[in-house]
């Protein structure tokens, strides 16, 4: 785990492995590069002249570009690593939070072997202070337990993670700075957590095995926790998650965990679809389809991330995380196409396709959340490929039944850096779901299908309760090389937007 330290020390005097330093683009007809503030002293150091050398080496600015060159004589560190900002802000602005984010992200990850690494790059408040800690504990993750001799950060592809990061003009002792730090770690803790999850093969990470890991982080963290197994689900006629885990042996759970603030006046539900493994079941998915299926917990595991933060901070809101756990197998006891299940709402749903299982588990999670009259319900899944189709591998979509809310949704991803897009529920594309047997059939229409299914799930939400529902299935986990502060695999997705949100209501700033 990467610790952070906040520093008001000169890089020149600083016992560190590399000191981290931004460049830009110079503005529109200028030619060059252009060093970002925080680095006067490193760049003082080559005369002035550290542009022109990065030049010499090839840099051009870009965003997330990494250029490392030997520091300067009289430097404790032995090494400057320079990351590309992108184009220079206009004058009189600043660099954007996310654009530090993704930088000291890049500088983390190719710091991979180091035992710290000082980064100078601009911190005019302490929002810029918390983005470059954020992005740099995101950046340092890795992901080696499974390798020969993992459990030894030492021998972990013969670099592990930086092991510190130093945020210089940082003040240890101003409350705003230290507050962000301290915010930033207890994120970006508990998000890496929920990376760890969603790269944990199946075959040690089934229902039973992900509500053990809830729990322990419960009883850590003074959170809650309730988890049903088969019987209670039974007993409680959770027919939608039952039907999901009937193929498997590994038995389905609904876990609940409730964290409490006295002074809280909101109370938001978050709900996170948990297939622990997809393989559709017996409408098997294709060949190739099946290999990265482990990651379709991966709303489970955002929903779990943001109940802990929530509860780290010390948020003055209440949060109730509902993570709706099953393992989707064909079997002899597999739900089939035909079939008839009835929900925990009571509603009977045909299922056609046993593929489209996510809404089925995360119908009956929702209807029993609304029970409890939340301010709010926020569902978040990595429920559809057409979802991918509409907006690619990096943006998630919203879906509400309540036009401000939605647009706070958004809002609030946008602030913390996370992709997403607006996503209309266009009553048309409900009738496609009549069934002749059931009250619904569990799919539609074929196009729109990201749409069809967020109609589906506000089938089942509570009259009066303002919902929303976060299709994450494109940048739940990332099958291309890591960029910024995203690894390969599991990413975290949609974490940070659930803090946030918690954030908002507990200070009384959305909707």
């Amino acid at each position: 785990m990467t610790a952070l330290t906040l520093s008001t020390a000169a890089a020149s005097g600083l016992r560190a492995d590399a000191i981290v330093v931004g460049v830009a683009k110079s503005p529109k007809g200028a030619k060059g590069l252009s060093v970002a503030p925080g680095a006067e002293a490193v760049d003082k150091a080559y005369g002035g002249k550290l542009a022109g050398v990065l030049e010499t080496l090839g840099a051009s600015g870009a965003e997330g570009e990494v250029t490392k060159l030997p520091a300067p004589s009289g430097f404790k560190a032995p090494l400057v690593v320079a990351v590309g900002l992108g184009a220079e802000p206009e004058k009189d602005s600043s660099f954007g939070t996310e654009t530090l984010r993704r930088a000291a992200g890049a500088a983390a990850r190719a710091l991979a072997g180091s035992k710290k690494a000082a980064f100078a790059l601009p911190v005019a408040d302490a929002g810029d202070v918390g983005a470059v800690a954020e992005g740099a504990l995101l950046g340092a993750y890795a992901f080696d337990a499974y390798k020969a001799n993992g459990k030894d950060p030492k021998a972990r592809n013969g670099k592990a993670p930086l092991a510190e990061v130093a945020v210089l003009g940082a003040k240890p002792r101003d409350r705003a700075h230290k507050a962000a730090a301290e915010r930033a770690t207890a994120v970006t803790e508990e998000l890496n957590r929920a990376r760890d999850l969603i790269n944990t093969p199946p075959n040690d990470l089934n229902p039973e095995a992900f509500a053990a890991v809830a729990q322990a982080a419960a009883k850590e963290h003074g959170i809650k926790v309730q988890v049903l197994d088969e019987k209670a689900l039974e007993k409680g006629g959770y027919g939608g998650i039952l039907g999901v885990g009937a193929g498997s042996a590994s038995a389905p759970r609904l876990v609940k965990l409730s964290y409490t603030s006295s002074k809280a006046k909101k109370h938001l539900a978050f709900i996170g679809k948990g297939i622990t493994y997809d393989s559709g079941g017996i409408s098997l998915k294709p060949a190739g389809h099946n290999e990265t299926m482990k990651c379709d917990m991966s709303g489970a595991a955002a929903v779990f991330a943001a109940v802990v933060a929530a509860a780290r901070l010390g948020l003055e809101v209440n949060v109730t995380g509902w993570l709706a756990l099953a393992e989707n197998m064909p079997s002899g006891s597999a739900t089939r196409p035909g079939d008839v299940l009835r929900m925990y709402s009571g509603k009977t749903v045909e299922v056609l396709n046993t593929d489209a299982e996510g809404r089925l588990v995360l119908a009956d999670a929702i209807a029993r959340a609304c029970e409890e009259k939340p301010d709010a319900v926020v569902d978040v899944a990595t429920l559809t490929g057409a979802m991918m189709l509409a907006l690619g591998n990096r943006t998630f979509g919203i879906m509400a039944n309540d036009d401000a809310f939605r647009s706070a949704v958004h809002e609030a991803a946008e602030e913390v850096g996370e992709a997403a897009w607006p996503m209309p529920l266009p009553d048309h594309l409900r009738k496609g779901m009549d069934s002749p047997t059931a009250d619904l059939a569990n799919i539609g229409e074929r196009f729109g299908g990201g749409l069809v299914a967020g109609l589906f799930l506000k089938e089942f939400v509570g009259e009066g309760i303002t919902w929303a529902h976060l299709d994450i299935a494109g940048p739940a986990f990332n099958e291309s090389g890591p960029f910024g502060y995203t690894p390969k695999g599991g990413t975290g997705s949609a974490v940070r937007t659930l803090v946030r949100l918690a954030e908002l209501t507990a200070s009384g700033d959305l909707g």
